[in-house]
């Protein structure tokens, strides 16, 4: 069967059966989806332990990304990070190398595993630009055994690692290559997926960039782990959403009907799209346009709100990019509306972009700074203090301070100019 869980929701959903079990809608409701909306009733499988429909529809992605095997996700790639993390500290013990732009739920993950962090660092937010040498550097420098290198690759701006090239210098030096991998799912049409390109680990979010629901999300391992299972529910509901995988099965079929052809036609459809915006477009992703508003003097958050006086809400805007991510499901309609709405944007002189700040000193690990006592201040007030928590603007979800470090006068003044306004530091008292 191309689709084992969709076909088991829709017969069961007419089947006419008594639903003596949970969920308590039974069926019907305001939505109109409660029908295929179940539990783990007889047939439906497992996915703590899958032996039939979701078994056979997680084998199937696994081929289609070339994976040993590929487990899903309803909690999205957050579940997927931490499950990836758990994973390679059971392999082994010590520092995990990783690029500075990563999610929060990689910050979460090391406090709850305590693992030490050794930062790669990048120019601005969003981006980490981490090149063999740089990684090659790094590995020799770290005074402390490693034991895994964790990258953002696309990161939110739609920059692309050189993949093949950092799996090739971690397994060098006897290190998995463990990549968030959360906007680039669909960059297996391309051949451009890490698990392709020589990663040990990856995580996608379906629902990004395929036509998953909302949480939906793959853990992909190069080599089939026994403890893959175990690792994803820790972090995850005991009761996982059968819409939620139902929507990943159906991603199964989007990607063999999907055609290289098609892919390349949409994703030029879209170069010739940021070709005629004024901004320059930094994104290396095919199906993601990132707009640079410093180079012709325009502030991001206006150019959302121009956006939006056309019907049309982008990803995420800040006051140097607006990112637009795209689907071939996006109408031409939808494109038109890009092109009215910022064709003729006015070019101003260029200004200074917005750098990332220098980090702070590191204090506290991780794991004692968000387990320790906390008060919020306001961010005018935070400079000195030791930061307790992520201070994060989201999306993107990547925080400007680390928790345990103290944070500077330049990363305060950046947390205010991107609109936070209180943050976490450890108590005083």
């Amino acid at each position: 069967m191309d689709t084992p869980i969709l076909d088991f929701l829709r017969a069961y959903a007419v089947s006419g059966t008594s639903r003596l079990h949970i969920p308590a809608h039974k069926g019907r409701g305001e939505l109109g989806c409660e029908a295929m909306d179940i539990t783990e009733i007889s047939g439906a499988d497992d996915l703590a332990q899958p032996s039939g429909i979701l078994l056979e529809s997680e084998r199937s992605a696994a081929g289609i990304f070339g994976a040993g095997q590929t487990c899903y996700l309803t909690g999205g790639s957050s579940q997927g990070i931490k499950a990836m993390l758990h994973l390679a500290a059971l392999q082994r013990r010590g520092v995990i190398l990783a690029g500075r732009n990563a999610h929060k739920a990689f910050f979460h993950a090391c406090a709850l595993l305590d693992l030490p962090v050794r930062w790669l660092y990048g120019e601005n937010l969003c981006s980490c630009r981490v090149t063999p040498a740089s990684l090659e550097e790094a590995i020799a420098a770290s005074p402390e055994p490693l034991a895994a290198v964790y990258v953002t690759s696309p990161d939110y701006l739609g920059n692309v690692l050189d993949i093949a090239s950092l799996a090739e210098l971690a397994h060098r030096y006897s290190l998995p290559l463990l990549v968030d991998n959360a906007h680039g799912s669909y960059l297996t049409i391309y051949g451009r997926h890490p698990i392709a390109l020589g990663a040990d680990l990856c995580c996608d979010s379906a629902h990004k960039t395929l036509t998953a629901l909302t949480g939906g999300a793959y853990l992909h391992m190069k080599t089939p782990d026994p403890r893959a299972r175990e690792a994803i529910s820790i972090y995850g509901t005991s009761s996982p959403s059968y819409l939620i995988l139902a929507s990943l099965d159906g991603c199964n079929r989007a990607l063999r009907e999907f055609s290289a052809q098609s892919a390349g036609a949409f994703a030029a459809r879209l170069a010739d799209l940021a070709a005629a915006l004024p901004f320059p477009n930094r994104s290396e992703e095919p199906w993601k346009i990132t707009l640079d508003c410093a180079p012709i003097g325009a502030s991001g958050s206006e150019v959302a709100q121009r956006l939006r006086h056309f019907s049309a809400e982008p990803e995420f805007a800040d006051e140097d990019f607006v990112v637009l991510m795209l689907s071939p499901r996006n109408t031409e309609e939808d494109l038109q509306r890009i092109l009215s709405a910022l064709g003729d944007y006015p070019v101003r002189p260029p200004r200074a972009p917005l750098l990332a700040p220098v980090p702070g000193e590191q204090v506290l690990s991780l794991r004692e700074a968000m387990l320790a006592p906390r008060e919020n201040v306001a961010v005018s007030r935070a400079a000195g203090r030791i930061c307790a928590s992520a201070a994060i603007s989201c999306p993107p979800a990547i925080p400007l301070v680390v928790p345990g470090e103290r944070i500077s006068p330049e990363a305060a003044a950046q947390m205010a100019a991107r609109g936070i306004a209180e943050i976490g530091v450890i108590s005083s008292q």
